[in-house]
């Protein structure tokens, strides 16, 4: 406990800072955003060897061996592709400096140390990536009853109804399938949580 409290005072841990919205270009992770997709920088935590920055569309981690060596590996974790769970904040003890915020996100876990002056901003966050958690279980529900009218669907394409078209009946589900296929991807898989961070995060 002591040498960590020691190491926190000298400021030789790895303990983050939240990084303003006007210096969001001074940072690794900007020159990987896609601008071109309209990419855009809601909140950045940086440390002495990492950056943890989190986009409308995806969380990019600028991960750094140590604080003295520049190789540096940037690992891209998509909102439509990557569910975020389990968010949580540790607050600070008595003599501790930092706070953790935690969560996964698909199957890797992150536990952020931030120093507990930016407590409130932190907080902005929880609810943030809590939301964009909901929002994805809401969506992956909507995926799921979607595929259950399809498989529906494609079983009534195979009865044999000597009254009608078949050739009809065979196009007119096709589009059915078609629209709905186009459901799953577009409506039940968001992409852009910028309402989220829009909502939520103060700069």
């Amino acid at each position: 406990m002591f040498k960590k409290f020691a190491a926190e005072a000298l400021g030789l841990s790895d303990i983050g800072v939240i990084v303003e919205s006007k210096d969001f270009d001074k940072v690794d992770a900007d020159d990987y955003l896609f601008h071109e997709d309209q990419e855009k920088i809601y909140f950045l935590i940086k440390s002495r060897k990492d950056e943890y920055c989190f986009t409308n569309l995806a969380l990019i981690h600028v991960d750094g061996e140590s604080a003295i060596s520049a190789k540096r590996v940037i690992r891209r974790y998509e909102y439509a592709q990557y569910a975020i769970a389990h968010v949580s904040i540790e607050t600070a003890g008595t003599v501790d400096l930092d706070i953790e915020l935690k969560f996964t996100i698909g199957d890797k876990l992150f536990s952020i140390d931030v120093r507990k002056s930016h407590l409130e901003a932190l907080k902005d966050m929880y609810k943030a990536l809590y939301t964009i958690g909901k929002l994805q279980r809401r969506d992956e529900v909507g995926r799921a009853h979607a595929m259950a009218a399809a498989s529906i669907l494609g079983s009534m394409m195979k009865l044999n109804n000597p009254v009608i078209d078949p050739a009809a009946v065979v196009s007119h589900y096709r589009a059915v399938l078609d629209a709905m296929n186009d459901a799953v991807r577009d409506d039940h898989t968001r992409k852009d949580f910028s309402a989220v961070y829009e909502k939520y995060i103060h700069a």
